[in-house]
């Protein structure tokens, strides 16, 4: 059943969408050029790695300020481009990974995937997470979603290893004990209430 609903929804989601992602495709061309899109390694389910898909939001290598780096973002960080900073802000830039769900790479809802780099600093008990399937939301995601805003300073990836990821594995691990069809459903309806809260200005 959560396989058929991902398939549905996000299948139509596409489909609806079509003709938001071409205008956003647009913008970031017009503006700063091509790639559209952004492809990241992520850490999939059972540990095996997968392209994810997001619309790019930061520069690129033939930028004055230089598109490479942590995969993590920073408060203020320099890399982000004027259309991207929109499309964070408002969650768009994550549209495309329902391709990943199409393609059965990602779940709607599941933990959040993690860079390799992070991964291989899992505990064991951490590594649980990775049987199953990430997903485009979560609850960590929804509870850390301003993450960026808490990566201030010079010891923001000692911030990030340290507090963060741990923190964002608990409640993904809490989540996962107890989740049913019917919470991700309530979860999918929160996350939809959040992105039009930010869509639409209300925070």
């Amino acid at each position: 059943m959560k396989r058929l609903l991902d398939i549905v929804l996000a299948g139509a989601a596409l489909v609806v969408l079509t003709p938001l992602l071409a205008i956003v495709a647009l913008a970031i061309v017009l503006t700063d050029g091509r790639p559209v899109l952004y492809v990241a390694t992520r850490v999939g389910q059972h540990g095996r790695n997968f392209h994810l898909y997001k619309f790019r939001t930061m520069v690129t290598a033939q930028s004055p300020v230089p598109a490479q780096g942590s995969s993590v973002t920073v408060h203020n960080d320099p890399r982000i481009t004027r259309v991207g900073r929109v499309l964070r802000t408002t969650k768009i830039d994550e549209l495309p990974q329902f391709f990943n769900v199409v393609r059965g790479d990602m779940s709607l809802v599941g933990p959040r995937p993690e860079d390799p780099e992070y991964v291989a600093l899992y505990t064991p008990e951490q590594r649980r997470i990775l049987e199953l399937k990430p997903g485009i939301t979560s609850v960590a995601a929804l509870e850390y979603v301003d993450e960026g805003e808490l990566l201030k300073g010079d010891d923001w990836e000692a911030v990030y290893r340290e507090q963060i990821v741990p923190a964002k594995l608990a409640l993904e691990a809490a989540y996962a004990a107890r989740r049913t069809l019917w919470t991700d459903i309530g979860l999918l309806l929160r996350t939809a209430a959040m992105l039009v809260r930010r869509v639409f200005g209300g925070g």
